[in-house]
């Protein structure tokens, strides 16, 4: 089924708007989404909070006259909303996302990292020097597509370069369904640029390697300079972590940013459907070759080598494609072999716990 990126479009100026007429709980991003899963019983049993802040020791919870630190959990990230219970917080029931970012976690263990929830625009910054890399944007574009949140490349330090043109049509190769935005961070050019998607009652996240210029963007944004910044190394242009937590903050308007930290390591995880929308060209490519199973390697009749070939189609972008569907696949089958091993494991233990209770 073909997908909706009427959403993706640049929203209209007029809707950036103010906060003047939210409530407290719209001004932290409630919409009628999630009023649909709850009903009058529970909104006064158990009312509702959301997860601004994510530290090593506890999820910071907000809400209508709720400000309180609930114990840490895993299977819950920043952004998340959740109806809190008082007596028992630990059993807190999260409410269904209208969308969730998430990556297979660094290291060998095979775990799912959850890294925000409840997100509606994706700002995947990257600077105009060695930073600059379209496979990795077109990593943080599969996440967001397959998420439905709507990806929007910011350039920055675009004082640094003579030549922006370059890496604004570099950046736009990337997909022909999301805006490109190059802009200096400092200054006035992020708020007259990047408002149209903040407004009130949404949540935006600033994604990319450290020293981009999120925590930059984010202040900017905010009129403040209360979020850390550090300069890049000048010999390679990497950056050094500033942000150390996932920490929501609100602009004047009503709005939420989400500042993340620098993520040097991004595996996809069951994202085989944001990288088919990612690269819709090869795809809609592969349905005209002349067998169903076609591997566009040495077949006759394959469209895609025939585009190559014709230069409509560039043969190092299919390379990325194949990469990135081969480490979704691996990844994926990986995750569902430790939840089976893990969901089998579970099952041992109530039955051994069943098990002593009869004999007792």
């Amino acid at each position: 089924m073909t997908r909706d990126y009427s959403d993706f479009l640049p929203p209209r100026a007029r809707d950036a708007g103010s906060s003047t007429n939210l409530n407290p709980l719209q001004a932290l991003g409630w919409r009628p989404f999630f009023t649909q899963q709850i009903s009058v019983d529970d909104l006064t049993a158990t009312p509702p909070a959301r997860v601004v802040e994510v530290h090593r020791n506890g999820l910071h919870v907000l809400g209508e006259n709720i400000n309180t630190v609930l114990p840490p959990r895993p299977d819950v990230t920043v952004g998340d909303w959740l109806m809190l219970d008082t007596s028992h917080p630990r059993s807190s029931r999260v409410l269904g996302r209208t969308s969730l970012i998430k990556r297979r976690a660094p290291g060998t263990d095979r775990q799912e990292q959850l890294i925000a929830a409840n997100i509606d625009t994706a700002f995947i910054v990257t600077s105009c020097n060695q930073d600059f890399n379209v496979a990795r944007l077109e990593r943080y574009t599969a996440l967001a597509f397959d998420a439905r949140i709507t990806p929007v490349i910011v350039l920055t330090k675009t004082d640094l370069v003579t030549d922006t043109q370059s890496y604004i049509e570099a950046a736009r190769s990337v997909s022909e369904m999301i805006e490109v935005v190059a802009l200096d961070a400092r200054g006035n050019a992020p708020r007259s640029e990047l408002t149209p998607w903040c407004r009130p009652g949404k949540t935006v996240v600033f994604l990319g390697s450290s020293g981009v210029g999120k925590s930059t963007l984010t202040n900017a944004l905010l009129k403040s300079q209360s979020i850390q910044t550090q300069a890049i190394r000048e010999d390679d242009a990497k950056g050094r972590h500033t942000t150390t937590r996932r920490e929501l903050h609100a602009m004047s308007n009503g709005c939420l940013i989400l500042d993340t930290p620098g993520m040097r390591e991004l595996q996809l995880t069951d994202a085989a459907v944001g990288i088919n929308d990612l690269f819709a060209d090869i795809q809609e490519l592969a349905a005209r070759c002349r067998f169903n199973n076609c591997q566009h390697e040495t077949e006759p009749g394959c469209a895609v080598l025939k585009a190559i070939e014709e230069s409509v189609l560039d043969s190092s972008r299919l390379g990325r494609w194949r990469k990135l569907m081969a480490e979704d696949a691996h990844n994926s089958a990986s995750l569902a072999e430790r939840r089976s091993r893990d969901k089998a494991f579970g099952k041992m233990v109530r039955d051994v716990k069943k098990l002593k209770d009869v004999r007792r």
